[in-house]
Formats: C-alpha cells, sequence, structure tokens
C-alpha cells in the first residue's frame, strides 16, 4: 500500500445500517489500512493487520444470526479503502 493518505474512517469509527429491521454495525479498527486491487484475473485484497481484523468483524457482522439474505456493506476508495482502491462489496448470500 503505497497511499500517504487513507479513507478509511477514523479510530473507533463505526457505521450501523439496518436491513429488514436487522442492525448491523460495522468498526474500523484505529489504523486499519485496506486496499484492492483488480489486477485482470484476481482480487487482491491488501490490509495491515488491523485491516484485516476489520474486515474479519465485517463478515463476522454479516454472517450473524438473524442478519437478512442480501444484507450487504460497499467499501469504496471514498469510504472504507485506500484511496486508487476499486470498490468491494461485502455481501449475505444463503441462496444456494
Amino acid at each position: 500500500m503505497t497511499s500517504e493518505y487513507s479513507s478509511a474512517p477514523t479510530e473507533g469509527t463505526r457505521v450501523t445500517a439496518a436491513t429488514d429491521g436487522v442492525a448491523q454495525t460495522f468498526t474500523w479498527e484505529a489504523d486499519a489500512r485496506i486496499e484492492v486491487r483488480d489486477l485482470g484475473g484476481e482480487v487482491v485484497i491488501e490490509a495491515n493487520a488491523a485491516g484485516l481484523r476489520t474486515l474479519a468483524g465485517h463478515l463476522l457482522a454479516l454472517a450473524g444470526d438473524g442478519v437478512p439474505d442480501g444484507s450487504h456493506l460497499h467499501l469504496e476508495d471514498s469510504n472504507g479503502l485506500e484511496d486508487g482502491s476499486v470498490g468491494l462489496v461485502l455481501e449475505r448470500s444463503d441462496d444456494e
């Protein structure tokens, strides 16, 4: 990650979203850095330890009991990812 400026939310940032009346809280750890690159055949998610824990927390929030199918979180370079990152959508899909 070469970006000097981070678009990641600041320390202790929590975002609460509701889907079908179920609230989900997504939290960013202090100093989390997450960059997503499209290499034309594969996607690379590069993150420091705090960024990896942040992503893990987002995935666990979506995997929680009672979270409805289709719940999702959009991450973009202006919203949670390093500048220059391609967008990333984390979505729960319980359909087979």
